[in-house]
């Protein structure tokens, strides 16, 4: 009768294992759970999962009992402001630079005794120097006088910068209608005087022609009023824009 019953209990399988094991695949579906939240990004959704988990299992610190693994964003360190705070200082840094060939340029007009032919202006697109049509061509030609081909020559040499700008020419007229066998309008007049100034100014082998342009606005961007000689006289003029400085430092 004894053996009888050994033997029954030998027989009998022990499910106490179960118990543990049970609780180890909770706790792996609740890891895989917190690692599918964190990997949204989303805090909040984080926060409220850890939270569900932490009450539904057993009492006590456990691995959802610690912060997400996903750093909340600072606003005084995010990368859009940090972005943002770069730009800002190379902006800065080129108006400096600007500032200093503005200062160089005046160094020279003040020199050369021009101040009434040239004149320096540093604007949010640039830094632009103006130069009289006067100063540079007869009424009704695009060609620069030869007298003052070296004002073209002296102006090249301040171009020479590093890092390399590029350059726009533009050229500009009063409102008198052109009358002559070359030019049929002052548009055309205003973008062969922008062009060959800036053959003038490439004859300078130091330069890059690849950052140099040149533009036409005729009598339709105006300084002045076209009403008085003064203010034609104004308006008769070659531009060169020197443009910040884009490239990443």
């Amino acid at each position: 009768m004894s053996k009888k019953k050994k033997s029954q209990h030998d027989d009998h399988i022990n499910e106490s294992w179960l118990i543990p094991y049970a609780d180890l695949l909770t706790l792996l579906l609740a890891l895989f759970i917190v690692l599918f939240a964190s990997s949204q990004i989303d805090q909040k959704k984080f926060q409220e999962i850890a939270r569900s988990f932490s009450s539904a299992l057993s009492g006590g610190a456990g691995v959802l009992d610690f912060p997400s693994p996903v750093e909340q964003d600072n606003p005084q360190t995010s990368l859009p402001d940090k972005e943002k705070l770069t730009k800002n200082q190379q902006a800065k840094n080129e108006q400096k630079e600007l500032q200093q060939i503005q200062a160089k340029i005046n160094q020279y007009i003040e020199q050369q005794h021009l101040q009434g032919e040239l004149k320096t202006t540093l604007t949010e697109e640039g830094l632009l120097v103006t130069i009289l049509n006067d100063v540079l061509f007869d009424s009704g030609s695009a060609e620069v006088r030869p007298q003052d081909r070296q004002i073209a020559s002296e102006i090249s040499r301040l171009l020479v910068m590093n890092p390399p700008r590029n350059i726009i020419v533009s050229g500009h007229t009063d409102n008198v209608p052109i009358r002559n066998a070359n030019f049929s309008s002052n548009w055309e007049l205003s973008v062969m005087r922008a062009v060959n100034f800036m053959k003038l100014l490439l004859e300078n082998k130091q330069l890059d022609p690849r950052l140099f342009s040149a533009k036409g606005y005729g009598e339709f961007k105006p300084v002045a009023s076209n009403g008085t000689p003064e203010g034609r006289m104004k308006n008769r003029r070659v531009e060169i824009l020197i443009a910040p400085n884009t490239t990443a430092n």
